[in-house]
């Protein structure tokens, strides 16, 4: 015994969803040509751009600083957590391009640990050892601070010393 069994309007449900997808799909993937910028707090990112840029707008700089270098380079820094945007101007004020940057938190391995209400933040990468993260307590965050400021001035001093000797 044998059973037939027909559909003919799921055949025609199929083949009118492959032909729409079909139809739709050049717009879907060239809805957004530009993706936003993805990039770290405290990291940078370089990304190319049209040689005859002149000019840079920052939609919020608090969030990601943007700079331009020769060859139409820019340098897009993450600085704090969100999302912003960056436009590209001609010397004539077109816009050449106007895109998305996303700031993630950091990518190491972060302890976190709160007395109270104030926050601490460690790299344990391999060991931990502290870091300054946004929404850190103000005393630990400036303390770590003070000391990376001490360190780097007393690194600088030490190469300034040793290059008089020379």
């Amino acid at each position: 015994m044998s059973f037939r069994v027909s559909c003919r309007p799921c055949v025609s449900f199929a083949l009118r969803t492959a032909v729409a997808a079909a139809l739709l799909w050049p717009a879907v993937a060239s809805a957004d040509p530009d993706p936003a910028i993805a990039v770290n707090v405290d990291q940078a990112k370089l990304v190319k751009l049209p040689d005859r840029v002149a000019t840079l707008v920052v939609g919020n700089p608090m969030i990601a600083d943007v700079t331009l270098q020769s060859g139409g380079i820019i340098v897009v820094t993450g600085k704090s957590y969100g999302a912003t945007n960056f436009i590209a101007m001609d010397r004539g004020g077109q816009v050449l391009i106007d895109r998305q940057i996303q700031v993630a938190g950091p990518t190491d391995r972060l302890v976190t640990v709160y007395r109270g209400v104030d926050r601490e933040t460690y790299s344990c990468m391999p060991v931990c050892q502290r870091r300054v993260t946004l929404g850190d307590g103000d005393t630990y965050f400036k303390s770590v601070l003070d000391q990376a400021g001490t360190m780097s001035s007393q690194a600088s001093g030490n190469a300034a010393a040793a290059s008089k000797t020379n």
